[in-house]
């Protein structure tokens, strides 16, 4: 740091700068206020979309003849691959509620297999006891008499 009554170069640079600064603002504020202004940046900007819209013409020809994909073919491929991964997860959710319900429609078949066969096992295991006990009483009267 310099002193007080000493030389600094950057207070130099800074006034400098602010002096520029303002005298080069106001006259750009002014030129820009102007319709001339208005008319040329319109103008620019015509011409850079027309540019714009030539080197996208272009291109497009260029990529077309040389075989290679361009940005919109990407997109549009991007595009149909989602529909169809979004179709095939539909597909697979509809698949997977038609299993539940083949499998729930399985279980149901089986059980109720199950349920007349273990009826009819019931009956003969109430008739091998009836049997049996019939067998014992008889068995029983014999062993009584002899």
């Amino acid at each position: 740091m310099a002193d007080k009554n000493g030389f600094d170069p950057f207070d130099m640079w800074k006034n400098l700068y602010q002096q520029y600064d303002s005298y080069w603002s106001g006259i750009l504020d002014e030129k820009m206020r102007e319709e001339q202004f208005s008319e040329w940046m319109g103008t620019t900007l015509e011409m850079n979309l027309l540019y714009k819209k030539m080197m996208d013409e272009t291109m497009s020809r260029y990529l077309e003849q040389a075989n290679v994909p361009s940005v919109d073919d990407l997109s549009k491929v991007s595009k149909l691959i989602i529909n169809v991964d979004e179709k095939v997860d539909h597909l697979d959710d509809q698949l997977q509620d038609m299993n539940l319900t083949a499998v729930k429609s399985d279980i149901k078949r089986e059980i109720t297999k199950l349920k007349t066969e273990m009826k009819g096992l019931d009956e003969k295991l109430d008739t091998i006891l009836k049997h049996v006990q019939s067998g014992a009483s008889e068995a029983a009267a014999t062993s009584g008499k002899s």
